[in-house]
């Protein structure tokens, strides 16, 4: 069939698409008469939509066709799934209610990547109280001194190196620290997913280790006022990034009636959405973490109440939030 012949032949259909996606959209339950179709036929109609675009790539039809057919199944596609949505609101509409519904829809992988993260990390914070010795598996003297100093009653900043100048120092310092670390979990969800394991795994025993030797020799009240404030954000960040990665993972090892290179794509745009959601928290917890955990003369019991908070705040976002939208 010739172009002019296919498109005098679909056009009617793409106009319905256009007029569909007009800047007065109604919601995909109310849909318009020019589709004149219930919404249960629109999964179909949307599917030959796809099909027009294929036959136009796969017939070498004009370059101008298949261009103006991809806007249109990609306008449609982010109608109906939600993505799209005004520009200004976007951002807040996926940290209103997008990412935890994403996260408890991968709710597998999340806990998954929690287990392997926290479990090493307090099973090594209760070994080191029974076995001192075994913080020095993981960390080197050098280290042990140098988180000893940090943490020592008379540091004159909690947390900071010598080397660190101010609080802004201090914020860069602890992005680029959390955003590698993330980065690592997410990465290595290429290498059908031991990569993910084994970083999730070595920075809960790491920060085990540290919290374990620190808690073992007195230091309770500098390093855990210290560190209360921004766990929640933190470590919430680092689950994220490595379920991300473990999401990379499961596309390779179980691809399902997929191909890996199709799973992969389609898994990767569920990973990234995660990451976003991982970078965030980093943010944020870098942000607690150079400004608010190093204050002197609050009581550790407000330090621990503020931390306790933020952990309630956060589960309570991940597990409440965007149920009220996806209901209506």
């Amino acid at each position: 069939m010739k172009e002019r012949q296919y498109i005098a032949r679909r056009q009617a259909e793409w106009q319905a698409w256009d007029r569909w996606l007009a800047p007065a959209k109604r919601p995909v339950a109310a849909m318009p008469e020019q589709l004149a179709i219930d919404p249960a036929g629109l999964p179909q109609r949307f599917r030959r939509l796809c099909h027009d675009l294929a036959l136009v790539r796969d017939r070498n039809y004009s370059a101008t066709l298949a261009e103006e057919l991809q806007q249109r199944v990609l306008a449609v596609h982010q109608y109906i799934y939600g993505a799209a949505k005004p520009e200004g609101n976007a951002l807040l509409s996926f940290f209103a209610g997008d990412l935890p519904v994403l996260v408890r829809g991968e709710w597998r992988v999340v806990v998954a990547a929690m287990l392997l993260l926290l479990g090493p990390l307090l099973a090594m914070l209760m070994a080191i109280q029974v076995w001192p010795d075994a913080a020095f598996l993981l960390l080197s003297p050098d280290t042990v001194s140098e988180i000893e100093e940090m943490y020592s009653p008379a540091a004159p900043h909690f947390g900071r190196p010598r080397t660190a100048s101010s609080e802004w120092a201090m914020w860069a310092f602890y992005i680029a620290h959390n955003v590698r670390i993330d980065f690592q979990s997410f990465a290595g969800g290429i290498a059908f997913g031991l990569g993910t394991v084994f970083y999730l795994l070595y920075n809960g025993l790491y920060i085990g280790a540290i919290a374990g030797h620190l808690t073992q020799i007195g230091l309770v009240e500098t390093f855990w006022g210290f560190v209360a404030g921004h766990s929640a954000f933190e470590l919430t960040g680092a689950v994220l990034a490595g379920a991300a990665g473990l999401k990379l993972g499961m596309a390779l090892l179980a691809p399902g009636l997929r191909t890996r290179l199709v799973a992969l794509q389609e898994n990767g745009r569920v990973a990234v959405r995660l990451l976003y959601g991982a970078a965030a928290l980093t943010f944020l917890a870098a942000f607690i973490e150079a400004f608010w955990s190093p204050l002197r003369g609050l009581p550790l019991a407000v330090k621990i109440a503020v931390g306790c908070a933020f952990w309630l705040l956060t589960g309570a976002y991940l597990l409440l939030a965007g149920r009220r939208s996806r209901a209506t």
